[in-house]
């Protein structure tokens, strides 16, 4: 059992009266683990999404659940180990804690949204959105601690993400490029972590009420810095993994007084999560609630399958036009003969290996970082002098005389894009052997795979059973293996 401070019990017990017991009795139970289905690989069938897990279970075994309060939520049962699997490696899902799930679900993005992700990493957030807008508009993920937005930017790699650029920065920095551009922001702020005590025992164990004092000092700067960034009109979604009301509704109160031009927005369908508690924000008027603190919502985990949660979504008074796409100065814009000259290679490739050469090789927001080759979200602003990490959709590498496709670009195709695939079974040696980083002979994937690939030079998409995992390149009877080194499997 966690090991809980007492001092956060003791607040815990006047806050929760006599629900206390069946609270702290919740930390005596296993917590119970989740993901979520990519839209971005795993489509949605006739059938919903339910239908979608059923086939995911045939072929790999798992057993899920429907996580209520999500499109693409499951829950998935202890003994299972998705995380180390080829699905997991193909971006066929993301594995994230249940109540983790509902803040993107609260914030509804949609395509041809522009969306702020603020405080990104590991990426669970960053993914869930990008998965809604489909691959139109533009999603900008930060992290402001480089190594986690590292983290982050690999897993909106691993995810088939082509619209997203991932930043290292503070709010701050931010905020002085971007005034009011985002149509819906995504604020899930650094916090004390009261509500991953049962994942987390470290954090249970660090825990103090003078980390919750700053924690909230700090949330409400970053809150500032949010509210410039987001359009009149537009959503945001604030949310913590904590219980400490300072840290939640006394957050919102505290930004709400200062910044009259928003309001709590009552969302209805999330009936079965708890409301926020205006009275822990020190509002005492009996059945008066000025600042519809009671529209905000709590996870529990005595009263629902998830980790505590909480959240708020405020909307921005006021309406604005959609802002016109400006110039992308970062890199080097690739346009006239220089870019012909330079995309000569890149051309060929995709003439030689996709099915739609122009789905590429006709578009136009192409720029050049070194030899790296980007393909810039067609809503993406003037990045230059932002610390970078991920300029849009990677395409590849631009060397002598050829084109190296990206791990990027293989797992944004699908098989039925390119002209060479290799369909491995998710159950069988050969996409281990894969993953390893291991040669593999034509004939791996069955007869299917030795016609067609017998004969042929060039790239090949190699894919657990329908979803992409990366490239290969046919070599004589052989296929060279060209699964990055850093991911291969040991």
């Amino acid at each position: 059992m966690v090991q809980l401070p007492e001092a956060f019990c003791e607040r815990m017990r006047q806050l929760l009266g006599d629900q206390y017991e069946a609270f702290a009795a919740s930390y005596e139970r296993e917590r119970v683990q989740g993901l979520r289905l990519n839209g971005l690989k795993a489509e949605r069938p006739a059938g919903g999404w339910e239908e979608a897990a059923r086939g995911l279970e045939a072929v790999t075994g798992f057993s899920f659940k429907k996580i209520p309060w999500v499109q693409e939520g499951f829950y998935y049962r202890e003994g299972d180990r998705p995380g180390k699997h080829p699905c997991h490696e193909a971006g066929v899902y993301y594995i994230q804690e249940p109540s983790a799930m509902a803040v993107v679900e609260l914030l509804d993005p949609m395509p041809g949204d522009r969306v702020l992700d603020l405080c990104a990493a590991p990426g669970g957030k960053s993914t869930h959105i990008a998965s809604r807008l489909g691959g139109e508009g533009f999603l900008l993920a930060n992290e402001i601690h480089p190594a986690r937005a590292k983290i982050l930017s690999q897993n909106v790699e691993r995810m088939g993400v082509t619209n997203a650029v991932v930043t290292n920065e503070p709010p701050e920095r931010l905020a002085r490029r971007f005034r009011e551009f985002f149509d819906k922001i995504v604020v899930d702020a650094p916090c004390s972590g009261e509500g991953m005590f049962r994942k987390d025992e470290q954090a249970a164990g660090e825990w103090s009420t003078e980390h919750v004092a700053m924690c909230a000092e700090r949330q409400l700067g970053i809150l500032e810095q949010a509210a410039d960034m987001l359009k009149p009109g537009g959503r945001m979604v604030y949310s913590t993994c904590t219980f400490a009301p300072e840290e939640d509704e006394g957050t919102v109160l505290a930004f709400l007084k200062a910044h009259p031009e928003f309001a709590v927005e009552r969302v209805n369908g999330f009936s079965g999560f708890e409301p926020g508690r205006p009275e822990w924000a020190g509002i005492r008027e009996p059945g008066m609630d000025p600042w519809n603190l009671s529209a905000t919502f709590r996870i529990f985990p005595h009263l629902l399958e998830g980790e505590g949660h909480y959240m708020a979504v405020l909307r921005k008074e006021g309406e604005a036009p959609r802002l016109q796409s400006q110039t992308p100065k970062a890199g080097k814009r690739l346009s006239g003969k220089k870019r012909v000259e330079l995309l000569k290679d890149f051309e060929r490739f995709c003439g030689e290996t996709l099915r739609q050469p122009e789905w590429l090789a006709g578009r136009e927001e192409f720029v050049l970082f070194g030899e790296q080759l980007y393909l810039l979200p067609s809503d993406m602003p003037d990045m230059a002098g932002l610390k970078v990490l991920r300029p849009g959709f990677h395409l590849g590498t631009l060397k002598k005389n050829r084109f190296e496709p990206s791990h990027a670009l293989a797992l944004a195709l699908k098989p039925g894009q390119v002209v060479r695939s290799l369909r491995l079974d998710v159950r069988g040696v050969p996409v281990v052997r894969y993953l390893k980083g291991e040669t593999l002979p034509l004939d791996c994937g069955g007869e299917e795979s030795l016609r067609e690939l017998s004969g042929q030079k060039g790239w090949v998409l190699v894919c657990a059973g329908n979803y992409s995992l990366g490239w290969a390149k046919c070599a004589g009877a052989n296929l060279k293996n060209h699964y990055p080194k850093g991911l291969r499997w040991m």
